[in-house]
């Protein structure tokens, strides 16, 4: 088998269009922890469990590997900003947004078209990322329009076909 090119099959994967999420939890100071995330996929309605994955390089990893719960924020056209806030290296990305405490304390956005705060129930290392499985404990949802990413970009929600 030849090797891939990296930057092509990320290319191509940006094809695929996603909503946009900030995933959050604390750290063992209790330390509010954040970071944008698009790799999110539900995986089970009975029990009722979610995934998400991070690079191994990230330096949100510890906390999230030590952390009892997380929430995923799946974020509203409204909310592009805090998107590349969380995606940014600003030292303080909890200063802008309202921001609650969720199950265990991990932190819950205002705002955002749908909350889900799990209970991490596993987490595995596959190649340069670990996935993160959780299952919900409490959702919210609101009829907003979601952040969309595809190809490199934000993009608006088309018309319902």
């Amino acid at each position: 088998m030849l090797p891939f090119d990296v930057k092509a099959l990320r290319n191509a994967l940006g094809r695929f269009t996603t909503g946009v999420t900030i995933a959050t939890c604390r750290d063992g100071r209790g330390q509010a922890i954040g970071l944008t995330a698009n790799s999110f996929n539900s995986l089970s309605l009975d029990p009722p469990l979610l995934l998400w994955s991070l690079r191994l390089a990230s330096p949100a990893l510890p906390a999230f590997q030590q952390a009892s719960h997380f929430a995923i924020n799946v974020l509203s056209e409204a909310q592009v900003n805090l998107s590349r806030r969380f995606a940014s290296a600003v030292p303080d990305r909890f200063a802008e947004g309202q921001w609650s405490d969720g199950a265990g304390g991990a932190p819950v956005l205002t705002g955002c078209t749908a909350v889900f705060e799990c209970a991490l129930h596993s987490q595995q290392t596959v190649g340069d990322h670990v996935l993160f499985i959780g299952q919900v404990e409490n959702m919210h949802e609101a009829a907003l329009p979601p952040l969309v990413f595809q190809a490199g970009h934000y993009r608006l929600l088309g018309e319902i076909l």
